[in-house]
């Protein structure tokens, strides 16, 4: 059964194939396979079970999903292929996904490097560079084969593991079959996932159950997964159709809780409580905390282990060894902020601009979601990939915008807002004059990411210091597992952030930008953070609990984040 990944990666490489093509209207085709893939992909319920539960009519609701693509989405799960994928992919025998999965290598490079030297995947793209074939190609210069070399470089640094985004929702969706089941009495996520890593190697689930055997041989038969590696009465290990391992361990309650504690990791964390347990008498492992005679003195709740050793309990997102064990001692473990301390999202787009949704609709989801406001931010003229908008354009485009603040008064606010381009010479993309008409001036590099550090960390702070920005959008410029972060003095950046009450966003996009650790090197200067989702349609909403998830690990407390304060407070905040 496919899952949202697969159908996802497919729809992308039809669009990357169709791409090619000359017919007429085919780039609308395009941008329909692409829309649908995003949203796909960033969708938390499985496509599968939304199918099962509504057919075609419910696939059809998706957004941007229309009847001829809710045709090869049903095609898929009935029968595991697309006829329209089997077709292109006939036309163009080689691995578009694979090879344009590599930063700058886009479709036509792939057609050209597989039709001069028949470069099928990134094996061969990789002996053809050693071989030093690729220059012999005309129309690829020096530059672009050191930019594939890193791209491939990048690639590999982060193969076998896979975004939280796409992860968490399948262990998730494990969890949810297996409570459901009436085989467990309690099943949790441990491992790099419930500490929230931005990326994962495996998963691991944990569960109590009277009935191992039953549960294992449920679980091995699970939509989810592709085949089974391993089978035990209490372990068993599957590989997942979304390409990551899978461990299943059925505990008893006497054990649950140490083991919790024990495979929530991470080692080193564990390392330094092993230690303090020791050194209280205990024995400390994942079947429980033992005292002197061999009494296991905890049992389903890993919050009873740090209780007798005289800790705090602190949240999963902490334990990377980074000074949280001697807080918990002290008890002096921050309230972390929480998804439902967020009130609005103050970074996201229209179909203005590049989005796949009108601002109204994302105005609506946004209300149902509970949020007080949004930032609507589209893109500025120098983005001329995402339709950037000129002065002239914003105008009209505020103008809509107070319109449906009128129609929508009560319900919620649509901010006005932009994101703005901080050009090479560190100027901002729109006039003074109609940037301080802006509700919410989000700020960003979106080109001449090679610089070097001290220029592009000059660039920043020169459009900081306009006192025209609110907000420094992914501030590093990386995209997890495809983009490498940029070079820039972030401690200079916050010095110049906090003279100018400019917040630092955290980007639960793939980006994750800030990350934990420079979200902890920026905190130590006075300046707000922003936890946004960049949502580019309805459906990117879902990724604000990744954003959350990063600030977490990160130590960010709620007075920390500027959207977590009512809309009045924030404007005021937004006007200092």
């Amino acid at each position: 059964m496919m899952d949202n990944r697969t159908i996802a990666d497919m729809f992308d490489e039809i669009a990357d194939m169709l791409s090619l093509e000359s017919f007429p209207n085919v780039q609308f085709e395009v941008r329909a396979y692409r829309k649908a893939a995003l949203i796909i992909r960033s969708m938390q319920e499985p496509i599968y079970d939304i199918y099962g539960k509504g057919g075609l009519e419910a696939l059809m609701e998706i957004p941007g999903v229309g009847k001829s693509i809710a045709a090869s989405i049903e095609e898929c799960i009935k029968t595991g292929k697309m006829r329209k994928y089997e077709m292109l992919r006939k036309k163009y025998p080689f691995s578009m996904r694979e090879l344009t999965s590599i930063a700058g290598l886009g479709p036509k490079t792939a057609l050209l490097l597989y039709r001069k030297l028949k470069i099928r995947n990134i094996a061969d793209l990789k002996k053809a560079i050693a071989e030093n074939r690729i220059g012999n190609v005309e129309g690829i210069r020096e530059k672009s084969i050191e930019q594939l070399r890193k791209g491939i470089d990048l690639m590999e640094a982060s193969k076998g593991r896979m975004i939280i985004s796409d992860a968490l929702p399948v262990a998730e969706q494990i969890i949810k079959r297996l409570t459901g089941s009436g085989l467990v009495e309690r099943a949790l996520v441990a491992g790099s996932a419930r500490r929230m890593r931005e990326t994962v190697g495996d998963l691991d689930i944990l569960a109590i159950s009277p009935n191992g055997e039953q549960v294992m041989e449920f679980f091995s038969r699970m939509p989810e997964v592709e085949s089974t590696i391993m089978k035990g009465p209490t372990k068993t290990t599957v590989h997942l159709k979304i390409g990551l391992n899978c461990d299943i361990r059925v505990l008893e309650p006497k054990s649950f809780g140490a083991a919790v504690q024990y495979f929530t990791g991470s080692k080193d964390h564990n390392v330094q409580v092993r230690t303090i347990a020791i050194g209280k008498g205990y024995k400390l492992n994942e079947y429980g905390l033992f005292d002197k005679k061999g009494r296991n003195v905890v049992h389903e709740h890993e919050e009873g282990i740090y209780e007798k050793l005289g800790m705090q309990w602190m949240p999963p997102e902490m334990r990377e060894a980074r000074g949280e064990v001697k807080l918990a001692q002290q008890h002096k473990i921050p309230k972390l902020v929480e998804l439902g301390n967020i009130r609005g999202d103050l970074h996201t787009h229209s179909v203005a601009t590049d989005g796949q949704s009108t601002i109204e609709e994302m105005a609506a989801s946004a209300a149902k979601m509970g949020y007080e406001y949004i930032a609507n931010t589209d893109h500025t003229k120098s983005t001329r990939v995402a339709n950037g908008m000129n002065d002239r354009q914003f105008a009209a485009h505020l103008d809509k915008i107070d319109r449906l603040n009128d129609k929508l008064a009560g319900k919620i606010r649509i901010l006005k807002g932009v994101e703005c381009d901080i050009l090479k010479d560190g100027t901002l993309d729109l006039s003074s004059s109609m940037l301080k008409k802006m509700d919410c001036v989000v700020a960003a590099v979106h080109s001449n990411m090679a610089m070097e550090r001290d220029e592009m960390t000059k660039r920043v702070a020169k459009a900081l210091e306009t006192g025209l920005v609110h907000i420094l959008a992914h501030p590093t410029g990386r995209i997890v597992g495809v983009r490498e972060p940029y070079k820039i003095d972030l401690e200079k950046v916050a010095e110049s952030a906090e003279r100018n009450n400019v917040a630092f966003e955290v980007n639960g996009q793939q980006r994750l930008d800030l990350n934990d650790t420079n979200i902890m090197l920026v905190s130590k200067y006075k300046v707000g953070f922003a936890i946004n989702t960049d949502a580019h349609n309805t459906t990117h909403f879902a990724l604000m609990r990744y954003g959350v998830g990063t600030a977490r690990r990160g130590w960010l407390t709620e007075n920390r984040v500027i959207n977590t304060l009512p809309l009045e407070r924030l404007l005021k905040t937004l006007k200092k």
